[in-house]
């Protein structure tokens, strides 16, 4: 079922599949449509909402709206509230886990478990002043009009490999107008709200809300894996370790949506019960 929801500043795009407890996947910037493979995967057994994060694609911001993590958690309450099949567990990844991070904080009532999946929290590393102005910089220089050059300071700021050529193929020459619309909003309205956003530590462990941290088999040495750890540390827990890189759920669905039923049978999620 694909459909609408009126909020604050915005209208959102969602996607409901499946039947049994419900499972949220939530990226940002990634849409919905990232997260259909793993989705479609996991709807024998649950109910699976995705959602397009405000201001991305067909969730339609108004004009002066913003999208900062707590607006973004409260979209997912208000869509939880309303396909009314919670509590639910959250998975979000990059972005989204700060998403789901926030959701933890501010709406305990609606998510008994999320899996934040490589949050990109730069504040919670040692070098996270320098990481930060380097932030700002590659904002600055996307939204003056150099792409490529934005792109390739961000996959070194990631610590993520690219081969020589292959940025210039990404965003260079004619592509997706959408696409485009969607990337520019990241750097100008959404990056910066995720990266500097801190988790307050005692209320996530005061919340009542099972928190788990992930990060890929295939991120070892980049930065989410630095701030993921940092955050887990914080926690006082032990990572769990998923299939894949920073985008698994993209890369290898099938793998990636075995390893994330591990973990909802582990919460109490399990369909053979």
């Amino acid at each position: 079922m694909n459909n609408t929801l009126v909020v604050p500043e915005a209208e959102l795009y969602y996607e409901v599949r499946g039947t049994g407890p419900l499972v949220v996947l939530v990226g940002a910037p990634m849409d919905a449509d990232a997260f259909a493979p793993l989705a479609d995967l996991l709807a024998d057994d649950y109910t699976v909402l995705t959602t397009d994060p405000r201001g991305v694609k067909r969730s339609r911001l108004h004009a002066g709206g913003t999208s900062t993590p707590e607006q973004r958690a409260d979209d997912l309450a208000r869509l939880i509230r309303h396909v009314d099949a919670g509590p639910a567990t959250a998975l979000g990844s990059s972005g989204g886990a700060v998403t789901v991070l926030a959701l933890a904080q501010a709406h305990p009532d609606v998510v008994s478990t999320v899996i934040a999946h490589e949050p990109p929290l730069d504040r919670l590393v040692d070098d996270a002043d320098e990481l930060l102005a380097r932030s700002e910089q590659m904002m600055a220089d996307y939204l003056a009009g150099d792409v490529i050059g934005a792109w390739k300071q961000f996959f070194a700021l990631a610590n993520i490999q690219v081969p020589d050529g292959m940025i210039e193929g990404m965003f260079g020459g004619e592509r997706d107008p959408q696409q485009v619309a969607d990337e520019r909003f990241w750097f100008a309205h959404e990056m910066r709200e995720s990266i500097t956003w801190l988790p307050d530590v005692d209320r996530l462990r005061d919340s009542g809300v099972r928190i788990v941290v992930g990060i890929g088999e295939g991120s070892t040495g980049q930065l989410c894996d630095r701030t993921s750890t940092a955050l887990a540390e914080r926690l006082g827990i032990t990572p769990t370790r998923f299939p894949g890189d920073h985008t698994g759920f993209v890369g290898v669905p099938d793998e990636f949506a075995k390893a994330l039923r591990g973990e909802l049978v582990q919460v109490g999620l399990d369909p053979r019960a």
